[in-house]
């Protein structure tokens, strides 16, 4: 009987050969991150942890994409003045802001907290929250047209879970978050964004083979060799800064700018995947940015 896993409603969770692959499984939702699926990723991450039979683990999608984002109509369901007395709610203050963000984005940042390395295999979209969650892993391995990005800075605020400098540098970190850019796995792995990229129909072997070998170490050594890298992370405050990004998305919310009050009118008049489609708009689509030798094509 599971210790920590209660309830598989949108994910499986599957090992073998020491491999503990752990699937969100909203395929008809781009596996979306409702707060049911975060608790679940949660849960499943501690369950993987504590199992004996399991030395690594690999985080993955269901169907076409990794993950395409937070699921924006379950945030944006009207609250009742009722419940927004009783409970603290994103439409109070900046603190209630704060809190239930906080809570939320405490759960995902289980995945470098558990001692057991994570793999993110991302196929498809990693986009906003499935970026945050991709790069929160201690590998990502992408398909070399997966589209990874965070579009929700063009009007939504800052990436609560922001690892994003830790993988690319300033500059890069910079150009994407400045703009909400997305860009190919190929691409990514050349700015350092994931570790390496192959062929979409190599990923799973890519993935399992890595896998297996980091299935081979003793578990103790693997712990102690991810727990020093996180050390060293830490050492320039990759810790820190996920407490600070929490408030810092926070005090975006606040913003009056013509761009996010648009798209917070467009998805009360046409919904929230019409409202992305008008703001991507703005940026000439979807279109993933192309990069070689730092220009762009």
């Amino acid at each position: 009987m599971a210790k920590w896993l209660k309830t598989q409603e949108f994910i499986t969770f599957d090992v073998k050969d020491k491999i503990c692959r752990i699937t969100m499984n909203r395929p008809e939702k781009r596996n979306a991150l409702s707060p049911q699926l975060i608790k679940e990723i949660h849960d499943a991450m501690l369950e993987a942890d504590d199992l004996v039979d399991v030395h690594v683990i690999v985080l993955q999608g269901a169907g076409n994409d990794f993950c395409a984002g937070y699921d924006l109509a379950a945030g944006y369901i009207e609250v009742s003045p009722e419940e927004a007395k009783k409970y603290r709610t994103r439409m109070g203050t900046f603190d209630d802001d704060v809190w239930t963000m906080t809570r939320k984005m405490h759960q995902m940042l289980i995945i470098p907290d558990v001692h057991k390395p994570v793999i993110a295999k991302v196929q498809g979209r990693a986009l906003a929250g499935g970026s945050e969650l991709a790069l929160a892993c201690d590998i990502v391995i992408a398909a070399d047209d997966a589209e990874i990005g965070h579009p929700g800075v063009r009007g939504l605020g800052s990436p609560p879970i922001n690892f994003w400098f830790y993988h690319t540098g300033p500059q890069w970190a910079k150009r994407l978050l400045l703009t909400g850019d997305s860009i190919r796995g190929e691409d990514a792995a050349r700015i350092g964004l994931v570790l390496d990229s192959v062929p979409a129909a190599e990923l799973d072997a890519e993935v399992s083979d890595l896998a297996r070998r980091i299935a081979i170490v003793d578990p103790e050594i693997t712990a102690a060799n991810k727990r020093v890298v996180n050390i060293a992370m830490e050492l320039a405050g990759a810790r820190t800064l996920q407490k600070l990004a929490t408030e810092i998305d926070a005090r975006a919310h606040l913003s009056q700018g013509p761009l996010r009050k648009k798209f917070k009118g467009d998805v009360k008049e046409v919904g929230v995947r019409e409202a992305i489609s008008r703001r991507d708009d703005l940026f000439g689509g979807r279109k993933p940015l192309r990069i070689r030798n730092g220009e762009k094509k």
